[in-house]
């Protein structure tokens, strides 16, 4: 008996060190196709923020408002986002990937008018100080054995609750509500950094057993999107109070 006790508490040991090793590989995977995604929305931002010609498509260049095309660029991110996940289950592994990936470059379409509204220096500052904030709430949401799942349905509702706020600000214009705004924006999405991580983790440890590679890869793309928003969506809210306007 005692022998079999310790060939089954090899086997727990070895499994557990097998789902570990596993987790690590499947999150390395989510933050390898944030950051290319990261890239991809950077590299287009810049290359058509930057271009007078290529930026006169999306806004007149005498009032600075945008024009219809720019106004689709801008809402089309969020359509596509709300599709992706609805689809989902439909797409290959490698569709799926690749719609991340032109994601990525319409979302650097929709964010190339920051550098005509801020200095380049206070871009790159707001991405250091947004870069290193993501990565501590992320590890954060990754070592803690606080169940952060609670706050989830409080975090989505001000999400759905900030997009609406935003639209009608719009039309408002209001300073003070863009304040507003500003500050609920950056405090959901540090929680959601922390929260999503948690959730990508725990994810994957409740599916290990299985080992469904379409699954895993799949689910890798969807938690890289998660994050992905976090932080560009951080970066957005705290751009508005780091960013120097030209």
């Amino acid at each position: 008996m005692a022998e079999f006790d310790t060939i089954r508490t090899a086997g727990v040991g070895a499994r557990a060190a097998q789902i570990d090793e596993g987790l690590r590989a499947h999150m390395n995977k989510v933050y390898g196709l944030m950051s290319v995604g990261m890239l991809i929305t950077g590299a287009v931002a810049w290359a058509v923020g930057t271009s007078p010609a290529l930026m006169s498509a999306l806004m007149d260049p005498a009032t600075g408002k945008m024009n219809i095309l720019g106004w689709v660029v801008m809402f089309l991110p969020l359509g596509m986002v709300m599709f992706f996940g609805a689809a989902l289950n439909r797409l290959s592994l490698a569709g799926a990937q690749l719609y991340f990936y032109v994601y990525a470059a319409i979302m650097g379409l929709s964010l190339a008018w920051i550098f005509l509204a801020f200095t380049g220096a206070s871009i790159a500052t707001t991405f250091l100080v947004t870069a290193i904030a993501f990565a501590s709430l992320s590890l954060y949401g990754y070592t803690t054995k606080r169940d952060l799942s609670p706050f989830g349905t409080f975090l989505i509702m001000g999400v759905v609750g900030l997009i609406v706020a935003s639209l009608v600000n719009i039309f408002l214009a209001s300073a003070a509500m863009s304040f507003a705004i500003s500050v609920i924006g950056v405090l959901l999405f540090a929680g959601l950094t922390a929260f999503d991580t948690q959730r990508i983790k725990n994810e994957y440890i409740q599916h290990a057993q299985a080992m469904d590679q379409e699954w895993l890869g799949k689910a890798a793309i969807m938690g890289a999107l998660q994050l992905y928003l976090d932080f560009i969506n951080l970066f957005m809210f705290l751009l508005q109070f780091l960013g120097d306007r030209r």
